[in-house]
C-alpha cells in the first residue's frame, strides 16, 4: 500500500499546470519576468546536463549490469520483478528528463524563453508522478534485499568498485551494496532538492510580480515530493531492518514488496488486554498480533478503531477498541500520547487503505486528516466456527460486521445476496443452496430478519416444486402455496396454512394426478380432522380424517345426485352402515360392503315413500357449513395483515408482509419482478405516510369507493396484496374441480368474511391516520363515518370483481335446475304477441300502452309483396290490436336487461328499483295521471317485463343479490322489489306457462 496513485497526480496537476500556463503568458511583458526566465533555463539546463550525464553512466555501470549478472531463478520471483520494475522507471524518468531538457535548450539558444517553458511548471505532473513511481520500486527493490543479493556477483563489482564510488562521490571503503543503494537512489533525492532549490530561488526573484501564484503551487509540489522522498525511503530501511528481525516463517507469511512497516509496539509501546500477543506491528495494509511465531493478520480495510472510556479497574491505562469482522480487541498503553498517536495511525492507514493509495506526502496531512467512514465496501472470509465459516463476503460493512447490502458464498456453492444488518441477514435476499443429489439448487428469494425467514418470500425447489408464503424462522409458517405442477409423477398444489414447515391447519389440495382436491383441516403434512374431497367426475364426499384415513361416518353425492350418508373406506369408497337416497326419491337403508369381483353389495331395507321434495333438499346438501368456521380458514393471511397495522404500518413490517423492499435499489428490484406487478403509471402511492394523507382527505362516500378501487388495483399498496392473495385462495378452493354446487354456502360466507375483515382493517387504518396525521388537515376519523358506510356498500363493489366468475358460477351450477325451468317458461312465452300476453297474465286493459285499432278484412288479410288474387278466402270483420312491440314497456325491458352488466348488488337492486320506475311512468302515461301500482297490477306487469328481457340465470342473479346486498335493505322497497321479481321468476317456472301451446 506505499505505493502513490499516479492517476491521481496525473488529474490534478495537469488542470493546474494548463491554469497556470494560461495566467503566467500574462505576464511576458516585463523585463524583470524575461530576465529570470532566461537565468533559471539557465541554472536549469546545466543541472540537466549533468543529471543526464549521471543517468547515462548509472544505467551502463549498473542497471544493465544488474539485468546481464542477476540470475532471475537465483533472485527470485518477487526480486526480479522488482529490479525489473526499477529498470523501465529509470528509463522513463531518463526520457522525460531528456525530452524536456531539448526542448528548453533550443529556447534558450533563441533567447526566447518564456516562464511556460520552464518545463517543471508545465510538466510538473509528469516529473511527480515519475519520481514517485520510481522511488517506488527503489524502495520496494531496497525492502526486498535486492541489493544484498545483486551484490553477492562479487566478481565484476570488484573490477567496477572505484566507478561505483565516483558516481555517488564516496571516497572510502563501503560495500557493494551499500554503493548500488546510493548510485540508484542518492542522484534523484539530490536532483530533486536541486529542483526545489531552483524554483525557490525563481520565485523569490518574481515574488513581487503579480500572477506567479503558480509558480509558488509548483514549489509546494517539488517541496512535498521531497518529503514524500525522504518519508518513503525511512519506512523502507525500517522495514528491511523489520524483515531482518523476524523469523524466517513470519517473513515469509506477510513479507510483500510494497508493505511498510508504520508503528511497533516495541518502539511505541502498546499491548493486547487479553495478553494472548505479545507484540503488535502496524503495517501500511495490515494489522499484526504476533504470538511467539504465530502471526494473526487483519487487512486494514475491515478494521475499525476507536478510543474507549476508561473503566475503574483501567485508571492508569489507556484503551483502544479494535474492531475486526470475527474478534473484538483492545490495546492499551500508559501513556497517553502513545494511545493517540497509535488511533491516529490507525484510522489515517485505514483510510487510505480504503482510498487504495497513500497520502502525498505520506503523512504530510497530520491533524487535518479525515478518519476513516465507518461504513465501508468490505471483502472478508470467515475462518471461525459458525454458520458463516469459509464463506467469503463482500459488500457493505460497518464495525466490523455486515450492515447493508452484500453478498455471502461459501465454498460449496451456496451463496447469499441481499441486505444485512448487524452482522446479520435483514431485509429482502436470494439464497441458493446446492442440492448434489439432483445436481440442481434451492433457491430462496425471500424476507429475512436476524439472519432467518422472516415474512413473504417465493422459493424454487431442486424438485422444481414453488414456494409462495411466509416464513418465521427459516421454515414456512403462515399461508403459502406450494406447488409442483411440471412434475410428471405427483403434479399437485397445495394452497393453506403451515406451521413449522408443516401443512398444519386448514387448506387445499389440488391432486391433478388423482383427480381430486381435498378441503379441510391438516396436521403435520397429513388429513386429519374434517375434511371434503371433490372428485374429477363430479362426485363429493364430507367427513373426519385421521393421520390420512378416513373414520367415523360421512356424506357422499354422486355424480347422479345418489347420496349416501355412513361409513366408509379409507378411499371413500361405501362400507359399513349406512343410506343410500336415489334420484327418484327411493331409499335403501342397510350394511355396504365391496370385493373386487362382485362389486358393491348390501343388505337392507329399500324405502319408495321418500317424495321428490326430500331428494331434492338432499340433492342441494351444502358442505362445510359449520364444519370450518368462516373465522378460522385463512388465518395465515389474516394475521399478517393484523401485524402489519399493529406495529403502526412500519416500513420493515410492510416488506415482511408485501414480499418486496420498499429502499431497495433499481438493480436489486429488477431481481424482485416475480414477487410483485410491475406499477401502473396512475396508481396511488405504497409509502404508509402518503396513504394515511391520502384517506385523511377522503370524506364523501364516492371518495372512499374510489380510493379502495384505486388501492386495490395498485401493485404495492397492502390491501393488493391481501386481496390478490385472498384471490388465490378463493380460486384454489371454488374453481376448476371446486366448481361444486354443494360448496356454494361456503363460498358466500367466505366473501361476505372477506368483506368484513377489510372493513375492519380499513376502519384501522382510518384510526391510526387520526392519531398520525394533524386532526385540522384531516377530514375523516374512525368515529365520524357514515353510517351508510360499511362491508356491504365500500367493501364489497370493489372486490367482488375478482371473485364473481367463480363465485357467480357455483351459482349458476346451484339454480340449474329451476333456472332452465324458468328458461323453458321464457321460450313459450316469448312466441306470444304482446297482446296475447298481456292478455294471458290478465294485465288490466286500461293499463297496456297500446292503442285499440279496428282493422278491416282487407288489412288483417293482405301481406306486403303478396299479390291480392292469391290471398286466401277473406275472413269476417273482426277487432284486432296493434302490435307496437317497441313502444310496450320497451324502456322497462331494456333497463332490466342491464341486470347482468355490474356485479355489484346495490347497483342491481338500482337496476331493479328502476325497472318498477320505468313500469310506473309508462303506466301513468296510458292513464294520463299518476298512479301507484298495486301488487295485483304490478306482478303480471313485471311478469310481461322479465319474460321480454329475457335475463339467463335469473334465479342466481336472485340469490346472489339476497345474499350479499346490505341487510339494511331488509324490509325496505329494495326487498319488496326484489321479493316480487322473485315471485315473477317462480311464476314463469309454473308447469301452465312451460306446458302453454
Amino acid at each position: 500500500m506505499s505505493t502513490v496513485s499516479a492517476t491521481s497526480f496525473s488529474r490534478r496537476l495537469a488542470r493546474r499546470n494548463v491554469s497556470a500556463s494560461r495566467e503566467l503568458r500574462r505576464t511576458m511583458d516585463g523585463s524583470v519576468v524575461k530576465n529570470a526566465c532566461l537565468t533559471g533555463a539557465e541554472s536549469l539546463l546545466k543541472t540537466e546536463e549533468d543529471f543526464l550525464s549521471s543517468l547515462s553512466q548509472i544505467n551502463t555501470a549498473v542497471l544493465n549490469t544488474l539485468l546481464q549478472v542477476t540470475d532471475a531463478h537465483d533472485l527470485g520471483g518477487d526480486h526480479w520483478q522488482a529490479l525489473k520494475l526499477l529498470n523501465d522507471r529509470f528509463h522513463s524518468l531518463w526520457e522525460l528528463t531528456a525530452s524536456c531538457f531539448q526542448a528548453l535548450k533550443q529556447k534558450y539558444e533563441l533567447l526566447a524563453v518564456d516562464l511556460p517553458d520552464i518545463y517543471l511548471m508545465t510538466k510538473e505532473s509528469h516529473f511527480l508522478q515519475g519520481y514517485t513511481e520510481y522511488f517506488v520500486s527503489a524502495t520496494n527493490y531496497l525492502v526486498m534485499k535486492g541489493f544484498e543479493k545483486s551484490a553477492k556477483q562479487t566478481s565484476y563489482w570488484k573490477a567496477n568498485k572505484k566507478l561505483l564510488m565516483q558516481l555517488v562521490g564516496e571516497p572510502m571503503e563501503t560495500p557493494i551494496n551499500v554503493l548500488l543503494q546510493r548510485v540508484l537512489i542518492e542522484p534523484f533525492r539530490d536532483h530533486v532538492q536541486q529542483y526545489s532549490l531552483l524554483l525557490s530561488k525563481l520565485n523569490g526573484t518574481l515574488s513581487k510580480e503579480a500572477g506567479i501564484a503558480p509558480l509558488t503551487d509548483c514549489l509546494t509540489g517539488f517541496v512535498n515530493l521531497q518529503s514524500y522522498i525522504s518519508q518513503s525511503l525511512d519506512e523502507a530501511f525500517q522495514t528491511k531492518i523489520l524483515w531482518g528481525s523476524l523469523s524466517h516463517k513470519l517473513t515469509a507469511a506477510f513479507c510483500t514488496p510494497e508493505r511498510r512497516i508504520q508503528e511497533d509496539s516495541k518502539s511505541v509501546p502498546v499491548t493486547v488486554t487479553t495478553g494472548r500477543f505479545d507484540r503488535v506491528l502496524l503495517f501500511s495494509d495490515v494489522l499484526v498480533f504476533l504470538q511467539g511465531s504465530e502471526a494473526h493478520i487483519f487487512n486494514l480495510t475491515t478494521v475499525w478503531a476507536d478510543s474507549t472510556v476508561k473503566q475503574k479497574s483501567e485508571q492508569n491505562n489507556h484503551i483502544l477498541r479494535i474492531v475486526t469482522p470475527e474478534e473484538e480487541y483492545f490495546l492499551s498503553t500508559k501513556d497517553p500520547q502513545n494511545q493517540a498517536l497509535w488511533l491516529w495511525k490507525l484510522n489515517q492507514l485505514i483510510r487510505q487503505s480504503l482510498e487504495g493509495k497513500r497520502d502525498f506526502p505520506l503523512w504530510g496531512r497530520t491533524g487535518e486528516a479525515a478518519n476513516p467512514p465507518t461504513s465501508r465496501l468490505s471483502k472478508y472470509t470467515y475462518k471461525n466456527e459458525g454458520r458463516f465459516k469459509s464463506a467469503v463476503y463482500e459488500g457493505d460493512m460497518s464495525w466490523g460486521k455486515p450492515h447493508g447490502k452484500g453478498t455471502l458464498k461459501w465454498p460449496n456453492g451456496r451463496n447469499h445476496v441481499g441486505e444485512f444488518k448487524f452482522g446479520q441477514e435483514n431485509g429482502f435476499g436470494i439464497c441458493i443452496i446446492p442440492d448434489l443429489s439432483r445436481d440442481s439448487y434451492d433457491c430462496y428469494k425471500c424476507h429475512w430478519r436476524n439472519g432467518a425467514m422472516q415474512g413473504y418470500g417465493i422459493c424454487e425447489y431442486a424438485d422444481e416444486s414453488v414456494y409462495k408464503g411466509y416464513f418465521k424462522d427459516n421454515m414456512r409458517h403462515g399461508f403459502g402455496i406450494l406447488e409442483n405442477v411440471v412434475s410428471t409423477t405427483n403434479p399437485f398444489t397445495y394452497t393453506g396454512n403451515w406451521d413449522k414447515d408443516k401443512r398444519t391447519g386448514y387448506g387445499v389440495l389440488d391432486n391433478s394426478h388423482k383427480g381430486e382436491r381435498y378441503i379441510g383441516m391438516w396436521l403435520d403434512n397429513q388429513r386429519h380432522g374434517p375434511g371434503i374431497v371433490l372428485l374429477h367426475t363430479g362426485s363429493c364426499y364430507q367427513g373426519i380424517f385421521n393421520a390420512n384415513k378416513l373414520v367415523g361416518n360421512g356424506v357422499l353425492i354422486t355424480e347422479e345426485n345418489l347420496v349416501y350418508e355412513g361409513e366408509f373406506t379409507e378411499e371413500c369408497l361405501l362400507s359399513g352402515k349406512g343410506k343410500l337416497m336415489f334420484a327418484n326419491g327411493f331409499t335403501l337403508e342397510g350394511s355396504f360392503n365391496r370385493s373386487g369381483d362382485s362389486g358393491l353389495q348390501t343388505q337392507g331395507v329399500l324405502s319408495t315413500a321418500c317424495g321428490y321434495q326430500d331428494q331434492f333438499l338432499k340433492r342441494k346438501h351444502q358442505f362445510g357449513v359449520g364444519t370450518f368456521p368462516v373465522e378460522e380458514r385463512w388465518q395465515g393471511m389474516f394475521q399478517q395483515f393484523q401485524k402489519y397495522l399493529q406495529s403502526g404500518c412500519k416500513t420493515e413490517v410492510e416488506e415482511m408482509f408485501l414480499g418486496f423492499n420498499v429502499k431497495s435499489s433499481k438493480k436489486v428490484r429488477k431481481s424482485q419482478e416475480y414477487l410483485y406487478c410491475q406499477r401502473d403509471s396512475e396508481e396511488v402511492s405504497c409509502k404508509i405516510e402518503d396513504i394515511m394523507k391520502e384517506v385523511s382527505l377522503q370524506q364523501a362516500p364516492e371518495a372512499l369507493k374510489s380510493y379502495l378501487e384505486k388501492a386495490f388495483n395498485s401493485s404495492h399498496h397492502p390491501l393488493k396484496k391481501h386481496i390478490k392473495m385472498l384471490s388465490v385462495a378463493f380460486q384454489a378452493t371454488y374453481s376448476g374441480l371446486g366448481a361444486n354446487l354443494h360448496l356454494l354456502s361456503m363460498a358466500q360466507e367466505e366473501i361476505k368474511y372477506y368483506a368484513k375483515k377489510l372493513w375492519e382493517f380499513f376502519r384501522a387504518l382510518i384510526a391510526m391516520t387520526a392519531d398520525k396525521v394533524d386532526r385540522s388537515h384531516s377530514r375523516l376519523q374512525s368515529e365520524e363515518i357514515s353510517e351508510d358506510l360499511n362491508p356491504y356498500t365500500l367493501i364489497l363493489p370493489a372486490i367482488l370483481p375478482r371473485f364473481h366468475p367463480d363465485l357467480f358460477m357455483l351459482y349458476m351450477l346451484y339454480h340449474q335446475q329451476e333456472d332452465a325451468l324458468y328458461w323453458q317458461g321464457i321460450v313459450r312465452l316469448g312466441v306470444l304477441t304482446d297482446t296475447k300476453l298481456l292478455e294471458f297474465l290478465d294485465v288490466q286493459r286500461q293499463l297496456w300502452p297500446l292503442k285499440d285499432v279496428k282493422l278491416t278484412t282487407n288489412q288483417v288479410t293482405r301481406r306486403p309483396g303478396i299479390p291480392h288474387k292469391t290471398l286466401p278466402t277473406p275472413r269476417p270483420r273482426r277487432k284486432r290490436y296493434s302490435i307496437v312491440k317497441h313502444k310496450c314497456f320497451n324502456s322497462a325491458t331494456e333497463c332490466l336487461q342491464k341486470i347482468i352488466s355490474t356485479v355489484d348488488p346495490e347497483e342491481k337492486l338500482e337496476i331493479i328499483l328502476k325497472t318498477y320506475k320505468e313500469i310506473e311512468t309508462t303506466v301513468s302515461r296510458v292513464v294520463n295521471k299518476d298512479y301507484k301500482l298495486p301488487m295485483d297490477d304490478l306482478l303480471p306487469l313485471l311478469i310481461y317485463v322479465v319474460s321480454r328481457a329475457g335475463v339467463q340465470h335469473l334465479g342466481a342473479e336472485i340469490h346472489f343479490i339476497q345474499d350479499l346486498m346490505d341487510p339494511s335493505n331488509r324490509g325496505g322497497i329494495y326487498d319488496f322489489l326484489l321479493t316480487a321479481l322473485e315471485s315473477c321468476y317462480e311464476h314463469i317456472q309454473k308447469d301452465e306457462i312451460r306446458l302453454f301451446k
